[in-house]
């Protein structure tokens, strides 16, 4: 018998944080199917999946590392389920999170939902509670979506752990764009966002681990500001008709000033370790 939810765990190097991950998704009390794809990790993140003694779990492991995008999809495409989640290692659900979720996306008007989330720290702690979905509360068009993500930026919408959509629209969009790795899960919920309406959950749901071994944290700075200019005007280029370019301007003028808000970190810093350069 087909699921109705399939959850995808990605993972790579993040046995330490694997085993609370999986325990937040087997404590739902939703009938589903976990996928795990290691991307052929060279610590104990393929014993430790291995080692889940439940019939809800599939573990499938990667002969050669993948690029993170080429790796999610391949998780995805091994679903077989109406509804997908993904979930990075290291992140968690909270209780109820898959039930909640599914009865709204029982209303086929919505292609994608997604709830408030929190921050943890690499021991679990929560840091910030209580975030993302600035005016995306309820029922939202993919317009006010895709304008509030190139506006504000794809930390608002949170992390794909607080999201849920159909396999069907997600192979439609043609999955995950690796080549963009900070904006890649809110490319996605964009991009998927095109096929019905978004919907905003004031409950949190999820908990995104702010760690070491998260990819957007190992990314520069400058990488990301690199990143999220390309992502505004891929999304304006593509969706002229949702995102326009008042709202391009606007994302673009926000990474102009996180820009400048860098370069005058940076001088203050070296003046503080080399005074010498003031004279």
């Amino acid at each position: 018998m087909r699921n109705l939810l399939s959850v995808c765990v990605p993972t790579y190097n993040s046995g330490r944080a694997l085993e609370r991950t999986l325990r937040s998704i087997l404590d739902q009390d939703t009938d589903i199917e976990v996928i795990i794809l290691d991307n052929a990790s060279s610590d104990d993140t393929g014993a430790i999946a291995r080692s889940v003694d439940d019939p809800r779990v599939r573990v499938h492991r990667n002969e050669e590392t993948l690029p993170i995008g080429e790796n999610w999809n391949k998780a995805v495409s091994l679903t077989s389920g109406r509804f997908v989640k993904v979930v990075r290692a290291g992140d968690l659900l909270l209780p109820g999170a898959l039930d909640k979720q599914l009865e709204i996306m029982g209303d086929n008007g919505i292609a994608i939902c997604s709830s408030k989330f929190q921050v943890i720290d690499e021991q679990g702690e929560v840091e910030e509670t209580d975030l993302g979905l600035p005016n995306l509360l309820g029922r939202r068009t993919a317009r006010a979506l895709m304008r509030t993500v190139v506006r504000r930026g794809p930390a608002d919408v949170g992390p794909t752990a607080a999201a849920i959509f159909r396999r069907q629209d997600f192979d439609r969009v043609g999955g995950f764009r690796g080549d963009l790795i900070f904006p890649m899960g809110a490319d996605l919920i964009a991009r998927v966002c095109a096929f019905g309406a978004f919907y905003g959950m004031p409950e949190v749901l999820a908990a995104w681990r702010d760690s070491s071994f998260s990819p957007c944290g190992q990314t520069p700075t400058v990488s990301t500001l690199t990143e999220m200019l390309r992502f505004h005007h891929r999304l304006g280029a593509e969706y002229p008709q949702h995102v326009g370019r008042g709202a391009v301007f606007g994302g673009d003028l926000r990474l102009a000033r996180a820009a400048a808000e860098r370069v005058r970190v940076r001088t203050v810093a070296t003046v503080l370790r080399r005074p010498g350069r003031l004279h």
